[in-house]
């Protein structure tokens, strides 16, 4: 039986010790990493919303990063905003920062009408290498 081991980013644990969840769960060759928003270390959203979405991304480069993975293992994406049509102009340029090389993992954009306070939040399954 695969186990499975929690993983955590050095230094940010609010949002995860209020809600009772791991950043992200390792089970075999596989890191399902939960969803990442643009919060503060204190757990507080970013006011601007540009600035949400990178923090959401960088908070998920950190959770990648305390597995030993990167960006170019990320296998799936899936994304959740509150307002899609109007957001996704600010979003995507900062996507393809992140994952600006051929070939592109998988992507699902869900839209959501809350999100505990933020408005961007994007979760994904990495292979470990």
């Amino acid at each position: 039986m695969t186990t499975r081991q929690a993983i955590f980013p050095k230094d940010r644990h609010a949002l995860y010790e209020k809600h009772h969840y791991s950043a992200a769960i390792r089970s075999g060759e596989l890191l399902f990493v939960s969803g990442q928003v643009g919060s503060r270390i204190d757990g507080s959203p970013e006011p601007d919303f540009a600035a949400q979405v990178e923090r959401a991304f960088e908070n998920l480069k950190e959770t990648l990063a305390a597995a030993g993975c990167t960006f170019e293992d990320v296998l799936d994406v899936t994304t959740f905003h509150t307002d899609p049509e109007h957001q996704f102009e600010t979003i995507l340029p900062i996507k393809d920062r992140y994952f600006g090389t051929k070939p592109y993992p998988a992507w699902t954009a869900l839209g959501v009408t809350w999100l505990s306070g933020f408005d961007f939040e994007i979760k994904v399954i990495a292979r470990i290498p």
